[in-house]
């Protein structure tokens, strides 16, 4: 088989690169915060792989691969375990929502001048990782109240801990993902390896 920039093994290497970035970036480069419930949040830069990846791949493989990486990262680290399952669905909804912005409303994958890229590129990350804030303490709150039988204050205070560590994280990583897809793009047109998504 012919391995070319547009073939869907390249696309999945590329998406197993970006979750391992996920990973890496949450497990090693993570600050864990605990709260005074008992549980755990992190300052961390694993949602930025998320986007970065649903920016170059298209939102279904930058959300598997933030599903992934960010799910396996959870489940291989006995203080996030719990939060597998939602990880899961939170980090696939991130991809998805930012590469649904970054492709189909801002069509960022075509010539557009570089004021342009930046701000689309801020956009979908805001938009994917906004989503992320709102819903990640909501999420959270109902998962360990319904699913693992929280009491809902333990919980609440839980959710409300992790709403501003989101929050942070959003914030970083939107920059981070803005000067990351910034360097890489040029990079990528030159070497052959950009993709066009549609």
């Amino acid at each position: 088989m012919e391995r070319t920039k547009d073939s869907t093994v390249f696309k999945l290497v590329a998406t197993a690169l970006m979750a391992a970035l996920c990973y890496v970036s949450f497990t090693y480069l993570k600050i864990p915060i605990p709260t005074i419930s008992g549980d755990m949040t992190a300052l961390h830069i694993g949602n930025a792989f998320c986007v970065i990846a649903a920016i170059l791949l298209g939102g279904v493989y930058g959300g598997i691969a933030g599903s992934l990486g960010m799910t396996i990262a959870d489940i291989l680290d006995p203080v996030y375990i719990t939060s597998a399952p939602k990880t899961f669905i939170l980090k696939l909804c991130i991809g998805l929502i930012a590469g649904f912005v970054a492709h189909k409303i801002a069509h960022i994958t075509e010539n557009h001048d570089t004021k342009y890229i930046m701000k689309w590129t801020a956009i979908s990350s805001i938009c994917g990782l906004g989503f992320n804030v709102i819903f990640d303490p909501i999420v959270g709150y109902l998962y360990k109240v319904y699913i693992l039988g929280v009491q809902a204050d333990a919980a609440k205070i839980m959710a409300t801990w992790a709403a501003g560590t989101t929050l942070i994280n959003a914030i970083v990583s939107t920059v981070l993902i803005v000067i990351l897809y910034a360097a890489l793009r040029p990079v990528l047109i030159k070497s052959g390896l950009f993709l066009k998504i549609k």
